[in-house]
C-alpha cells in the first residue's frame, strides 16, 4: 500500500482558450506549468499538444475527450489546474469538469495582458474569462482555488509557488477524504474530553478501525526472539536516539515487540494514522511505555496520537500531509510567567525526532514512572522542540451540532528555556488568549496537533473549500460575503 503522505501528487493539466483569440500563447502556457510541475515532483496528465486545436479546450467535443482522458486516470489524479492563457471557452471548461466528475480541487489561473500588446491580434482577455468560468463553476456547484493574484503569468514564480501550495491542498484533501484511522484500546476512564463520533466522522468518509489493547499485548508477546523482523527494530530503536545506560536489553527487547506488533497491526487494517491507549494498562500488563511506538511511525509519516484521540490523530494527519513533514500531538499546558503571546505544550514522548529537531533521550516516562516503577515505563521520546516556524490543527467531533469542527493557525517554537521533563515546547502565537477564550468557549479538547513550517493557509482552504467543515483560521482574513434576508 503506497501511503497518500508520501505518494507524489498527480495533476490533470488543462489549457482552456477560446477559438477566435490568438492562439500561440496556449502552447507557452502548457510548457510553462508542465516545467513547474517538473520542477517540483509533481506529475502531470495531459493529452498529447496535437491531440485539440492549439493543445486547448475549446469545444464541447474537446472536453469529452479531456474528460474521458481524466477519468481514465481517475484513481492518480488529485487536483486539476485549469490554465485561461486567453479568455478561454467557459462552457467548455465548465461540461469538462462535469463529464469527469474527478471531485478533486482545481486551481483556476488567467493570465496577464501586457499593456503594450491589446491590440485585436495580441489581446488575451484572460482577466475577464476567469469570472466567466468561475461563475459557471458557481452554477454547476463547483468549488475551486484562487491564484494569489487573479491574473498572472504562467511562466513566473508567484505561478509556481501557486502550483506547490495547491499540491499540498490536493494531497490534504485525498488523504483526509479517505482516510483510515486505527483505535487501538479503549479511552482511558478519566478522560472524556477524548469522546468522539465515529459516525459523524464516517459521514465526512473517515473510517475508524478498533483492536482491543489486549489483543496487541498478546500478539506482541507472541513475536519469538529470532523473528525475522525484530533485529531490525532492536537495531531502530537503538539508533533512534540516546538510551541511557540503565535500561536493559530485556526493557529494549519488550519495546521492539510491542511496536513491531503495532506496525503490523497498522499495516494490515491499511491505517493512515492512529490513536493507542498509552497508560496505563499498557504498562501494567506488559511492561513498556508507547510513545517510542508512535514517535517512530510519526517520523514515518503515520501519526499516532495518545490517549486514544482519534479527532488528535485525524488533526495530526490533516498537518503531515499538509506538510509533507512529521507533526505531533501537544498539550495547550502551561502559561510561561507573564508572557501573554506565550505558553507551554508538552506531551510524555511521543514527538518524532524530526519535530524535535535534535537526537532525543529515549528513556522512561517520568510522572508515570514515579507512580507505577520506572521499570515499566521505557519508551519515551524526550527534547525540547527546537525554534522555528509552527502550525497548530485541531478538528473536533461536535455531536451537539452534528458536525465536525476546527481552529488552525501559526505561531513559533521559542528558544526560552523551561526545566520540565518529557516533550518540551515553548511556544508563542499571537493573540494566544483570544484563541484560548475560543478553544474553551466552542468545546474544543487541551490536546493540539502541530507541525514545523507555516501551513495554516494550506489546511484552511482544504478544510473550508472542498471537505466544508467549519474552521475558525486565527491568522485568516474574513471573507466578504452575502447576508441573504429572510422572505
Amino acid at each position: 500500500m503506497t501511503r497518500i503522505s508520501k505518494r507524489n501528487v498527480t495533476l490533470g493539466v488543462v489549457i482552456g482558450s477560446r477559438a477566435f483569440f490568438n492562439g500561440a500563447p496556449c502552447r507557452a502556457a502548457r510548457e510553462e506549468t508542465l516545467a513547474h510541475l517538473n520542477r517540483l515532483g509533481i506529475a502531470a496528465r495531459i493529452l498529447p499538444f496535437e491531440a485539440t486545436v492549439n493543445g486547448a479546450v475549446q469545444s464541447i467535443q474537446d472536453a469529452k475527450l479531456y474528460a474521458a482522458h481524466f477519468a481514465e486516470h481517475r484513481d492518480e489524479i488529485d487536483g486539476l489546474v485549469i490554465c485561461l492563457p486567453n479568455f478561454g471557452d467557459e462552457i467548455a471548461v465548465a461540461e469538462l469538469v462535469s463529464r469527469a466528475r474527478l471531485n478533486v480541487p482545481i486551481l483556476l489561473q488567467a493570465s496577464n495582458d501586457e499593456v503594450d500588446k491589446v491590440d485585436v491580434h495580441s489581446r488575451r482577455d484572460a482577466f475577464c474569462g476567469k469570472l466567466s468560468v468561475a461563475n459557471n463553476f458557481y452554477q454547476y456547484g463547483v468549488p475551486y482555488t484562487e491564484t494569489t493574484s487573479h491574473s498572472c503569468d504562467t511562466g513566473s514564480a508567484e505561478f509556481g509557488s501557486d502550483l506547490e501550495r495547491f499540491a499540498r491542498v490536493c494531497r490534504t484533501v485525498r488523504g483526509l477524504s479517505n482516510a483510515r484511522i486505527g483505535a487501538i484500546g479503549a479511552r482511558t476512564g478519566p478522560f472524556q474530553t477524548m469522546r468522539y463520533s465515529e459516525k459523524l466522522l464516517q459521514a465526512a468518509g473517515l473510517t475508524v478501525v478498533t483492536a482491543d489493547l489486549s489483543e496487541l499485548i498478546a500478539a506482541a508477546g507472541a513475536i519469538p526472539d529470532d523473528d525475522a523482523d525484530l533485529a531490525a527494530k532492536l537495531a531502530a530503536i537503538k539508533g533512534y536516539g540516546t538510551i541511557p545506560g540503565h535500561i536493559t536489553e530485556g526493557q529494549i527487547a519488550k519495546q521492539a515487540k510491542w511496536s513491531l506488533a503495532v506496525n503490523r497491526w497498522i499495516a494490515e487494517n491499511e491505517c493512515d494514522a492512529s490513536a493507542i491507549q498509552c497508560w496505563r494498562s499498557l504498562q501494567d500488563n506488559f511492561g513498556c511505555a508507547t510513545c517510542l511506538t508512535m514517535s517512530m511511525m510519526g517520523e514515518e509519516l503515520m501519526p499516532s496520537a495518545c490517549e486514544v484521540d482519534v479527532m488528535g490523530a485525524i488533526s495530526m494527519y490533516a498537518l503531515t500531509l499538509a506538510a509533507g513533514a512529521p507533526s505531533a500531538i501537544l498539550d495547550w499546558n502551561n502559561n510561561y510567567a507573564d508572557e501573554v503571546d506565550k505558553c507551554v505544550c508538552t506531551h510524555c514522548g511521543n514527538y518524532p525526532k524530526q519535530f524535535i529537531g535534535a537526537t532525543p533521550e529515549v528513556g522512561e516516562l517520568d510522572v508515570l514512572g514515579e507512580t507505577i516503577g520506572r521499570s515499566k515505563c521505557f519508551g519515551a521520546v524526550k527534547g525540547k522542540v527546537q525554534p522555528g516556524a509552527m502550525t497548530y490543527f485541531r478538528v473536533s467531533s461536535d455531536d451537539r451540532a452534528g458536525a465536525l469542527k476546527a481552529y488552525v493557525g501559526q505561531g513559533e517554537f521559542t528558544d526560552d528555556p523551561f526545566p520540565m521533563d518529557g516533550g518540551i515546547a515553548v511556544t508563542r502565537v499571537n493573540r494566544l488568549r483570544e484563541l484560548l477564550g475560543f478553544v474553551a468557549r466552542n468545546g474544543f479538547e487541551h490536546h493540539v496537533a502541530m507541525v514545523r513550517g507555516h501551513h495554516a493557509d494550506v489546511v484552511n482552504e482544504a478544510i473550508t473549500r472542498y471537505l466544508r467543515w467549519p474552521i475558525y483560521h486565527h491568522d485568516g482574513h474574513v471573507e466578504p460575503t452575502l447576508v441573504w434576508t429572510a422572505r
